[in-house]
């Protein structure tokens, strides 16, 4: 129906990236559980050797066709969440939100967590990926329709993460170079060594205001 609002995609459809995460988890998640069991197997024998691998092995592989399958859209206000279901969070009703930082292997991601607060609802919406002075944000429509969403939440102060959502739009219309724009000055600002680390409304609302 016409009358009904686009959904876009806040993910990156990318065939062999996700073809090649699928094989780096699956191998990954083998070589654990092979070490594991081969550890259980010189203390206890084969059959507690291979019963640890198995064990080990599940929850990996689950964690590995989980993040395969998880796909997010934004539907007017509404991000649609799909895993092994569909979830839907509205941004304008959200209850907190916060910017995570993660780092793994010197690349960092820059993610809104979304908390909806019922059933605890809790989605990482990723905006932007960064390794060394390069990287990728989501599309300029994208961003923008995110931040107006933002815009409209009172209860989490949403004006501060559409403020920086806006600042990353303006870097960009300016041509500055990807190290120059406020989501890399944010991930870099992160200390270095932590897996994953949460900035707050308040750090956000700072450094928002350090932005021209």
């Amino acid at each position: 129906m016409s009358g009904e609002p686009e959904r876009l995609p806040l993910f990156a459809e990318d065939t062999k990236l996700t073809r090649r995460r699928a094989w780096s988890g699956l191998i990954g998640a083998v070589i654990v559980a092979a070490a594991f069991g081969g550890i259980a197997g010189l203390i206890g024998g084969q059959l507690v050797g291979l019963i640890v691998a198995v064990v080990v092995a599940l929850p990996l592989l689950y964690i590995v066709l989980y993040t395969l399958r998880r796909r997010i859209w934004l539907e007017g206000t509404t991000l649609i969440v799909r895993t092994w279901g569909i979830r839907r969070i509205g941004l304008v009703e959200a209850e907190r939100l916060d910017i995570v930082i993660g780092d793994v292997r010197g690349t960092r991601t820059v993610s809104l967590l979304v908390n909806a607060g019922k059933r605890r609802k809790t989605v990482k919406v990723d905006l932007a990926v960064f390794a060394g002075t390069g990287g990728r944000e989501l599309g300029a429509l994208q961003l923008r329709r995110v931040a107006d969403a933002l815009l409209n939440n009172t209860e989490a102060n949403g004006l501060v993460f559409s403020e920086l959502l806006i600042a990353e739009l303006k870097s960009e219309a300016r041509g500055d170079a990807v190290a120059e724009r406020p989501l890399y000055r944010l991930a870099s600002a992160a200390p270095a060594g932590r897996y994953i680390q949460r900035f707050p409304m308040e750090a956000v609302s700072r450094f928002v205001a350090t932005l021209d």
